[in-house]
C-alpha cells in the first residue's frame, strides 16, 4: 500500500493496515522536508510511475485537500478498514475510504470515496455517505441520514434520524441536527443552528 500525506492522520491509517497485515511501501508528501513516518520511507512528491501496482491511499484528513488530490492523479485506490469495526455485510463502501477503530456501520448503509469514518463513529441503516466526508469520532447518525460531499460532522455530533445534511457543510463537533441542513453551512449548537452559508 502506498499513502500519500505524512500527517497525524496517516498514523491511524498506518495503525489499520498493519492491524491487517498490509505493508505500508511509502508515503509521498509534498512537505520535501519530511524523510519519514513510524519508520517508512517518505519519498516526496507523488510519482505516477512509482509502484503503479500497489493501490494508494490519500492520508489526509481535510476533506477540500483529499478532493483537489484525488482529482489530481491517477492511480488506483485502496481502502482499509481497522478490525474492531463492525461492518454489516450489506454495506457497501467505496474506494479510497478509511474505517478506523470500534466504528459500526449498520445494514444497507452507503459509504462514497475517500470517506473518513473516524475512531467509534455509528452509522445506522440505510444512511448515504458522499465522497470525501469526514464523519469524526463519537458522530452518530441515525438511519437513514444523507450527509453531501466533502462534508465534516463534527466528533461527538448526532444526527435525527431522515434527515439530510447538505454538500461542504461543517457541523461542529457535539452539535445536535434536527433539520436538514442546506449546502455551505456553518452549524452548531443543541439542537443545531445554521450560523453561516458560505459562497
Amino acid at each position: 500500500m502506498l499513502l500519500y500525506g505524512a500527517s497525524g492522520h496517516a498514523k491511524v491509517i498506518i495503525s489499520c493496515l498493519r492491524a491487517q497485515n498490509v505493508e505500508i511501501n511509502a508515503i509521498f508528501d509534498d512537505d520535501l522536508s519530511k524523510n519519514e513516518l513510524w519508520g517508512i520511507p517518505v519519498v516526496g512528491k507523488y510519482r505516477a510511475q512509482q509502484s503503479p501496482s500497489l493501490p494508494l491511499i490519500i492520508s489526509i484528513g481535510y476533506n477540500a485537500i483529499r478532493k483537489k488530490v484525488a482529482s489530481s492523479i491517477q492511480h488506483r485506490f485502496g481502502k482499509v478498514a481497522h478490525p474492531t469495526a463492525i461492518i454489516d455485510e450489506s454495506v457497501v463502501w467505496d474506494e479510497g475510504t478509511v474505517i478506523f477503530h470500534n466504528t459500526v456501520i449498520q445494514a444497507d448503509a452507503y459509504i462514497g470515496k475517500h470517506v473518513i469514518v473516524n475512531t467509534a463513529a455509528s452509522i445506522d441503516h440505510d444512511c448515504i455517505i458522499g465522497d470525501f466526508v469526514h464523519i469524526a469520532p463519537r458522530a452518530t447518525l441515525c438511519g437513514n441520514v444523507r450527509v453531501g460531499e466533502a462534508t465534516l460532522i463534527g466528533a461527538g455530533t448526532v444526527v435525527a434520524p431522515n434527515l439530510t445534511i447538505g454538500k461542504n457543510c461543517m457541523i461542529a463537533a457535539g452539535s445536535v441536527i434536527t433539520k436538514n441542513i442546506p449546502d455551505n453551512a456553518i452549524v452548531r449548537g443543541n439542537p443545531a443552528r445554521v450560523i453561516k452559508i458560505s459562497a
